[in-house]
């Protein structure tokens, strides 16, 4: 198979593998899309990742073998790959939260191999069915979607509930999309590049705001003349982490979606005289992904404006992180590896 292999110093091959190997429990995937991750951005652009691996998780495709020991799966079933089972024992798993279970292993952890690639193997059980009437094309926003949707579910947001987004890229699109469908009219986006907080008007936000627009109130007892119930900080910048606190109600929740490497400096006492909630959103609901796919179907989001309009081939990824770290490029970027370059 033919496979985009990160090979150190932000620079990506496409490179001939092997298929990879087969477990009695296991199934190989068809690739069909794959979506462009904030956290492949990391990977490559800032040399996280480790040389000769394969990213991409956010995919969709046809199961093309199965292990030996697989039951309820038939080759040529559509599926998205789906989260690893939680032990289904520890406290985190009983109360409904799979995400925080210590035996699920970190994302690219391991002998992980993506699916930027021509195919992929995961574990049978962490593949979900896509409903036959739902492309695989949108199917691939499923991943991204479940993760906008459990930042719903952390916030407690409702109808009639005034939330702010900052950052208007990939995610925060999923998020702002996520927050009308589920009711919430009430949303304001922030973002510095034209191209993307137009694409956030276009997906559901009701006023677009520029970041230098948001001032913090001097002091830590002084409240914005318009407050947010909800602020969702998607871009992992510090600084709009930073002014997002300081948009908030009394009361008010801040929930941590984006990620990167460098750490703000939240006012604590901000947080103490207006008792908010500051928290984080890192993976999904139990049921994220089967939520994330019937909402898909449902056809309540806008996902073609949620999607770059071209998809693109395995040697093009490179160019596209790159044009996506810039805020060139607003939608989900989705590569087929199937597509000739």
């Amino acid at each position: 198979m033919r496979a985009a292999v990160y090979v150190g110093d932000r620079r990506i091959a496409i490179e001939d593998r092997p298929l990879p190997e087969l477990g009695p429990h296991d199934a190989l995937v068809e690739v069909s899309h794959c979506g462009v991750c904030g956290t492949d951005l990391h990977l490559v652009l800032e040399g996280m990742g480790p040389a000769g691996s394969i990213g991409g998780h956010e995919y969709s495709g046809r199961i093309a073998a199965l292990g030996r020991a697989v039951r309820g799966w038939a080759l040529g079933d559509a599926v998205v790959g789906g989260p690893g089972p939680g032990c289904g024992r520890c406290r985190h798993c009983r109360e409904g939260r799979p995400s925080l279970c210590p035996g699920r292993a970190a994302l690219g952890a391991g002998a992980f191999q993506g699916a930027f690639a021509e195919y992929t193997r995961s574990a049978a059980a962490s593949l979900v069915r896509v409903p036959e009437d739902l492309r695989l094309r949108t199917a691939a926003l499923c991943e991204p979607l479940a993760v906008a949707l459990h930042a719903l579910t952390r916030s407690g947001v409702g109808p009639g509930a005034r939330a702010l987004v900052t950052g208007a890229g990939p995610l925060g699109l999923l998020v702002i999309a996520a927050l009308r469908a589920r009711g919430v009219e009430d949303v304001t986006a922030s973002e510095p590049a034209p191209r993307r907080l137009e694409r956030a008007g276009a997906v559901g936000a009701r006023v677009l705001r520029r970041p230098e627009d948001l001032a913090t109130p001097p002091m830590p007892f002084d409240r914005v003349e318009e407050p947010f119930d909800v602020a969702f900080e998607c871009s992992g910048s510090p600084r709009a982490m930073e002014s997002a606190l300081g948009q908030l109600r009394g009361g008010g929740t801040l929930v941590l979606v984006g990620t990167g490497m460098r750490r703000p400096k939240l006012d604590h006492n901000r947080i103490l005289l207006n008792e908010l909630v500051v928290t984080g959103a890192y993976n999904y609901d139990a049921d994220g992904f089967e939520e994330a796919l019937a909402l898909l179907r449902s056809g309540a989001l806008p996902s073609e404006r949620l999607i770059e309009p071209d998809d693109v081939p395995l040697e093009g990824l490179l160019p596209a992180m790159e044009r996506l770290a810039a805020g060139e490029l607003a939608g989900k970027v989705l590569i087929a590896p199937g597509e000739a370059a």
